[in-house]
């Protein structure tokens, strides 16, 4: 059982940056994908973005642009910095491990952008 541990959520104005990171408790085999996820009130949750174990990133067109994937393996742990960030982008960020037919989730960290 893998367990995911989320950090850097927080409080941010609008235009702020913030970054998020999550480590898995233990090796990760490849190939996998780790992701981060979003939860607003009343939302269903959706991708904000993905990273496979080879690099290759895959982004909700609302953060394009804005946010950056990206992991490292040998840590087991993935990032998200997220940029001119918007109150639309306050939610509950959930990470993510699918490892062949094995899904992990984080236990969520909230991020709220308001002035």
């Amino acid at each position: 059982q893998v367990q995911l541990v989320e950090s850097g959520g927080g409080l941010v104005q609008p235009g702020g940056s913030l970054g998020l990171s999550c480590a898995a408790s233990k090796s990760i085999f490849s190939p996998n994908t780790m992701g981060w996820y979003r939860q607003a009130p009343g939302k269903q949750r959706e991708l904000v973005a993905t990273i496979r174990s080879g690099g290759r990133t895959n982004y909700a067109d609302s953060v394009k642009g804005r946010f950056t994937i990206s992991r490292d393996n040998a840590k087991n742990t993935v990032y998200l910095q997220m940029n001119s960030l918007k109150p639309e982008d306050t939610a509950v960020y959930y990470c993510n491990l699918l490892q062949l037919t094995y899904e992990y989730w984080g236990q969520g960290t909230q991020v709220t952008v308001s002035s």
